[in-house]
């Protein structure tokens, strides 16, 4: 990597898989990131990424996609592994010290020498590096007792209790498994292309993970985000009111007006517009994997409220029913929503199946006055009816009344109409949006929402 042409290309290359994945960077945080490798040479890799990490990011949570393609582009070494035969007892009792010693440097070393002794599969130049062959072949889980023994050794019998020790050293186990992973995954890049493996097998930003497919700890990270987006829309929002106040011109008061002027209109009169802030309503399916969405942007909304004179929220599966009073402002515990809505609120009947066809009909009879000329109606899920009637006539009469009727979808749009997907027949009626991440949820509510 001492070449000056190869290390401009991977910096190019790092860049552009970073902004790939949704990271904003720019001509000028580039050259700041060269003028970093330039100033900190590539000796100290730690000292590189935060020297990276320091030009290119606007923020912790960009870690997570940053950390795995920096290592693509940047390991430990670059090139043809080592040919030489590897001792397995050898590389273990080295890893054993290692995990002693807590050696970072030293652990992502032997990382390399793992996966270049036991990881490789495959005929002479394939490009076969299996983390998981690596780890059988080592075990490093073994050493437990082992290294327990060093530092015990170490510290003269007085120090952690066992539990806490054991911990410490399965801690220490788990990252150094995690660097064998890290140093196959790069194997595979050297050899496929390292753009293709950081486009496929580097983890999205939160803002990009779709709602439909987010795990606990993806969900726990998107709650974090809700705040964040909700000022962002809110400047907008309020940005687009004040330019809608200022009204359109008004021809007749502007001719009146240029007869001073000879004719020519120096100063347009407009009209002077009186905003009213609307009424938002939202019907959210919290059924199955579509909670996840629906849960977040009722937060969303939450965080949004100052913005509306007054908003209602409705959920259900295939019964509906009001939750307004579980979002009051302040007060909702993000984590808990799902269950508290469980168990607060009646939203199934004889089955547990969701069913829009009875929960729109049942909104439609019981809710009807909570739609008004003032009042943008959002639908939330998946339109997937478990072959149930859609109700269209209910969906129909929702519509005559509300201002606006829009509906948010987190399938892809080509799922849509597959199977029980309903969701051809709601479009021909509602105008229904593709919404399965927050970047998408954020533009669509950026534009939707009346103002």
């Amino acid at each position: 990597m001492t070449d000056t042409a190869d290390v401009v290309t991977r910096l190019t290359g790092f860049v552009a898989a970073l902004r790939a994945h949704g990271l904003r960077i720019g001509t000028g945080e580039t050259v700041d990131a060269a003028q970093a490798v330039a100033a900190l040479g590539l000796a100290d890799r730690e000292l590189l990424r935060e020297g990276l990490a320091a030009t290119l990011l606007h923020g912790t949570g960009q870690r997570r996609v940053f950390d795995p393609v920096f290592d693509l582009y940047f390991p430990r070494s670059v090139g043809a592994p080592d040919t030489g035969p590897a001792n397995r007892e050898d590389l273990r009792d080295r890893l054993a010290a290692a995990l002693a010693a807590d050696d970072v440097t030293l652990l992502g070393r032997l990382a390399a020498e793992a996966v270049d002794g036991f990881g490789g599969y495959g005929s002479p130049g394939s490009d076969g590096w299996s983390s998981f062959q690596a780890l059988e072949r080592l075990r490093p889980q073994t050493l437990l007792a082992r290294v327990r023994d060093s530092l015990r050794a170490q510290d003269g019998g007085s120090g952690f209790a066992d539990r806490l020790l054991d911990d410490e050293i399965r801690r220490r186990i788990e990252a150094f498994r995690g660097q064998v992973a890290v140093e196959a995954r790069r194997r595979v890049a050297e050899r496929r292309g390292r753009d293709e493996i950081a486009r496929r097998a580097v983890a999205p930003t939160a803002d990009r993970v779709d709602f439909l497919y987010a795990g606990k700890d993806r969900v726990a990270e998107l709650r974090r985000t809700v705040q964040p987006l909700a000022r962002k829309l809110a400047t907008r929002l309020a940005a687009r009111r004040r330019r809608a106040a200022r009204g359109t011109i008004d021809l007749r008061r502007t001719l009146r007006g240029s007869l001073s002027t000879g004719g020519v209109p120096m100063r347009p009169v407009l009209r002077r517009r009186r905003p009213v802030r609307p009424e938002l309503v939202l019907l959210c399916d919290v059924s199955g994997s579509v909670s996840g969405f629906s849960d977040f942007t009722m937060l969303l909304v939450q965080a949004l409220h100052e913005q509306f004179s007054k908003v209602r929220v409705f959920a259900f599966v295939n019964r509906i029913d009001e939750v307004t009073g579980l979002l009051v402002r302040g007060a909702a515990d993000a984590e808990g929503l799902s269950s508290r809505i469980r168990a607060e609120a009646t939203l199934t009947g004889w089955h547990g199946s969701s069913d829009y066809g009875v929960a729109l009909g049942e909104f439609a009879e019981r809710y009807e006055a909570a739609v008004g000329p003032r009042t943008t109606v959002f639908v939330l899920g998946d339109a997937r009816t478990n072959m149930s009637d859609p109700n269209l006539p209910a969906v129909r009469r929702i519509a005559a009344r509300a201002r606006r009727l829009y509906w948010l979808n987190p399938e892809p749009r080509g799922q849509w109409g597959t199977g029980d997907s309903a969701a051809p027949s709601y479009a021909e009626l509602v105008e229904m949006h593709e919404c399965r991440n927050v970047r998408q949820l954020g533009a669509l509510v950026g534009r939707l929402l009346p103002v």
